[in-house]
């Protein structure tokens, strides 16, 4: 296994174990700490209100994560791909974390605009890293054993995810987000250490 893919799979680790963390306790954590239910209401109207509106900012950072998208490859062209994925990843967790300090649903959506980033970047940068650094005529053989990264860290969280709320954080829902941004920063402070053979903006 090629040293960059290494090293890019804990930056993946990092970053699908948050991505799995946000998708599964969102709705609980923004129904609990934003709208104020109390942790055992999954029934109420207000809860599938809080659940309808995780489905909007969701789609709102897809949304962001299209339009970014289109413009990743002039950021790296000026910045490079790691220090893109980097600031990338840090604004998806920023976008996290300040989901704790959020009382009006409205402002959600303002943190979805940093996951949106995060989203897109995670979508293209570790495979344009990755590209630059196997062999083309094994491209596909790597680019599958890659995506082993993508579903290892999801499968761990989908074990370990659920006891880590129940008894580490007490039920509370919003302490999984805030660890996603943490990891997040994580993944980001682990992009510095990998290899870019033909980062267009170190040549």
């Amino acid at each position: 296994m090629p040293r960059t893919m290494k090293q890019l799979g804990i930056v993946q680790f990092f970053s699908w174990f948050a991505l799995f963390s946000m998708w599964v306790f969102s709705t609980p954590a923004i129904a609990t700490h934003v709208y104020g239910l109390a942790g055992d209401d999954h029934s109420s109207l207000l809860y599938n209100k809080a659940g309808n509106w995780v489905g909007i900012i969701f789609g709102v950072y897809n949304g962001v994560s299209a339009v970014y998208a289109m413009f990743l490859p002039y950021i790296a062209a000026k910045v490079g791909r790691k220090t893109t994925h980097a600031l990338s990843l840090m604004a998806g967790g920023l976008g996290l974390i300040s989901i704790y300090f959020i009382h009006d649903p409205k402002l959600l959506i303002l943190s979805m605009v940093g996951v949106g980033f995060a989203w897109a970047s995670i979508l293209a940068m570790p495979y344009a890293i990755l590209a630059g650094a196997i062999p083309p005529r094994k491209m596909g053989i790597y680019m599958g054993v890659f995506n082993f990264f993508i579903t290892l860290p999801q499968i761990v969280n989908g074990v370990i995810g659920g006891p880590i709320v129940k008894h580490l954080y007490n039920s509370e829902a919003i302490y999984a987000l805030v660890m996603a941004g943490i990891f997040l920063f994580i993944a980001a402070f682990c992009v510095r250490f990998v290899d870019d053979r033909d980062d267009p903006a170190a040549a």
